[in-house]
Order: structure tokens, then sequence, then C-alpha cells
């Protein structure tokens, strides 16, 4: 049974929407969300990534940081920036990219499922990250970002969503990447209990991006309940911020990898190796993506590789050992280029499929890396399986989009 229940949500005026709507804090570093908010007093970067107003040597994690963050919603909302809705809503999300349509329900979840596994992970968490989230809600005594979730689709909820759908929402704009996003607020009683109803129904929800805020929303609020002595279930910090979309409306790209060296070896050496548990073909210069699951691609030396993994080189009855990342990982990083821990190695890093083909071989040529993998984008149902059975995937495997744009609406906690 899961939790899921409205709010009294704090958000931009309509027409200051478009310019309050940022990306989320972790797909920007510092400079960017500098350069990206510049000339912007209403960028909700200045609450999410506050150390851009913050001389530049500024420890990210220190305490000027929070309290900026502090200062400067309290002047949006002192400016009339931001409003508080009267009553407890829920909200209607959707997103457009590409021709394809996204819509989520935005509402608060219980921290205690969280720790009983009814918000079911597939990702680690690192305790860095952790700890800064967990530091940003504890100061500003709020959620300023939603947790992109996914559940196994519910006609019946489609069908009270899709009512909802031809009122006129909120907010309708196009961000400067082309992502149309859509609002609305919903305060009727009755299709708000149908909601909280049908969603008793749904037996476990799961973290799709936002593993970290996940993780740090919960640690708080079962600080703030063990802090407690008249705790009572109810308050605010019981529940944290949320966004639900149906699984079969979520679209999972690829996430590739690129490596700064070949291990010593030559490249006809590397490629004797690849050929031990793979069949190679080559594909020539233009980019060549991956056309089916056990297939991977790669890029060396301005060519382009199809590579078939053997039988015997994954499993297809184990969540974990059928993914294409863990055959990338066990017959080629770790065996061939020696990379253990893809954590902690400076000598690979993470392409998001979003940035295309043309990124992998462009960092290839420009000799910052030796050779780069494009890899066959994980399934729903893959993830939801791997969740379901307690498993974890290995770093960096999925990535979704569109992100959802952050200060659409916050979840106060007091």
């Amino acid at each position: 049974m899961s939790t899921f229940r409205p709010f009294k949500g704090i958000r931009p005026v309509p027409e200051k929407a478009k310019a309050v709507a940022s990306r989320p804090y972790d797909v920007l570093n510092s400079e960017e969300a500098r350069e990206e908010a510049a000339g912007n007093p209403d960028s909700f970067l200045h609450v999410v990534k506050p150390e851009i107003d913050l001389p530049v040597d500024t420890d990210l994690y220190s305490e000027p940081v929070y309290r900026m963050a502090v200062s400067n919603f309290a002047k949006m909302v002192e400016s009339g920036v931001f409003t508080e809705d009267e009553k407890p809503c829920f909200y209607l999300y959707e997103l457009t990219m590409d021709g394809r349509t996204q819509t989520g329900i935005v509402g608060c979840s219980a921290v205690e499922e969280y720790f009983e596994d009814k918000i079911r992970k597939h990702e680690l968490t690192r305790q860095a990250k952790e700890e800064d989230r967990k530091n940003h809600i504890r100061y500003t005594d709020m959620n300023a970002e939603p947790v992109f979730f996914s559940y196994r689709a519910e006609p019946r909820i489609d069908e009270l969503v899709a009512a909802k759908l031809v009122d006129t929402p909120v907010y309708d704009f196009e961000a400067e990447d082309g992502i149309r996003h859509r609002f609305w607020v919903v305060d009727d009683a009755e299709w708000i209990q149908q909601i909280v109803e049908l969603f008793k129904s749904i037996p476990e929800v799961y973290v799709a991006d936002g593993h970290h805020r996940t993780a740090a929303a919960a640690l708080v609020g079962k600080e703030r309940k063990e802090a407690n002595s008249n705790h009572t279930g109810e308050e605010e910090y019981n529940f944290f911020l949320s966004v639900l979309f149906p699984d079969n409306q979520l679209k999972i790209f690829d996430y590739n990898r690129v490596v700064t060296d070949l291990n010593g070896l030559s490249t006809e050496e590397f490629i004797k190796r690849i050929e031990e548990n793979f069949t190679v073909e080559e594909k020539g210069s233009a980019p060549y993506r991956p056309d089916g699951v056990h297939v991977l691609s790669m890029y060396l030396d301005g060519t382009w590789y199809r590579l078939v993994a053997n039988e015997g080189t994954y499993d297809d009855s184990d969540p974990i050992r059928t993914l294409d990342v863990t055959v990338l990982s066990e017959c080629v990083l770790t065996p061939i280029l020696d990379i253990t821990d893809l954590r902690k190695s400076s000598r690979i890093d993470f392409v998001g499929g979003i940035r295309g083909l043309e990124e992998l071989s462009r960092r290839v040529d420009s000799g910052e890396m030796a050779v780069a993998f494009a890899l066959h984008e994980v399934s729903m149902e893959q993830l939801l399986n791997i969740a379901d059975t307690g498993n974890i995937m290995p770093p960096k495997t999925t990535w979704f989009e569109p992100k959802l744009r952050s200060g659409l609406v916050v979840h106060k906690l007091v």
C-alpha cells in the first residue's frame, strides 16, 4: 500500500513560472549554474545552487551556502514571486520532448515507506551528496526539488489524470532546450480522495531519478521524528515532495562510457583481447548505435565497431548479469583495462545518451579519451525487476529525459 497525499504547495505566480523554473541541482556544475542564472534573479538556481551568489572559491558544503539558499528563497517569497496555496492540492506536471509526453502527479510520499522498502531503489548513494541534500533541507525547512518516482501503470489513475488535462494549465511554457512544461493545480476534494485511495492499492513505487534527494528527505524526516517527543505522524516532515509517473510513459536513455587509455595495450592487442568475448565487426567512421541487447558499440582510432557479446558472457535469468553494463565491466573494463571500481576510477567517465554518440567520438578524437563504448538502453521493466529483487544497478546505468524543472512547487516542512 502506498501513501500519497496532497499538500499546500508554495509555487511561482504564473507570470514568473518560466523565469523561476530551473534545471535540477545535480545536472550542472557551479560555473554552468552561474552562467545559466546570470541576469535572472528569479531563477530557482539561486535556491538549489546558492553558491552562485557567493565567491567562486566557497566550499560548496559550507554553512554560508545553505544560509544563502534560505535568504534567497525568503526574498522570492517577500517580493511576491512565490505564493502559497490555501488548501492541500495535488498537481499535475506534463513534460513533452521530441513529440513524447509524460504526465506525473505531484504530491507527498511517506518517509516511513522509504525505510519499509515500499519506495524501492536501484542505486547506491554517496555519503557526501546525501549529506549535502540533508543540510539543504535542514536549513531551508523544505523539499526544494521533487524526486522522480514511477509506479506500474494503473488505468483508473490514468483516467482521472486525463479528465483534468482538458482544463487550462496554470503554467505552460517551453524551456530553452525545447521541452514543453505544463502544470495544473487540482484542489477538487473528490478527485483528490480518489487519487489517495487508488494509490493505496499500488503496492510500491520506484525511485527513477533522485536517489540522493529521496534518501536525504527520508533521513531528515526520521531525525525530526526522533527529536519530537510529541510526534503524531501527521507533521509535514513525515512526507516529502515527489512526482509519480506511470512506468509506461517513461523512457530511459543509454548511459555510455569513455576511458582515458588502453592500459598499455596497442590498438591491435586491445581488439584481440575484445575478440575473446565478442564478435567484432568494423562499422566505419559514422557513429554506430547498438541495435539490440547484448550488442555494444566501440569507437577507437577513428573507427566504430559492433561488438556482439558471446554466449556465456551474460545471464538473462539474473537481473544484474543480463545488463550490458555488467557485460562491459566483466569482459572489458575489469579484465582488460583494469578498471575495478567505476565510482572511484579517474580513468573512466560517463556520458548520458541525450548528448548523442557524436559526443563519444568527439572526446576520443580530441585525445582526451582513448576509447568509447555505447550501450543499449535499459528498459523500465528491467529497472523495476532489479528494484523488486533487492538488487543494485551498476553506477551510471540509467539516464532519464526529460528532466523535471525545479521551482514549480516546493513543500515546506514547517
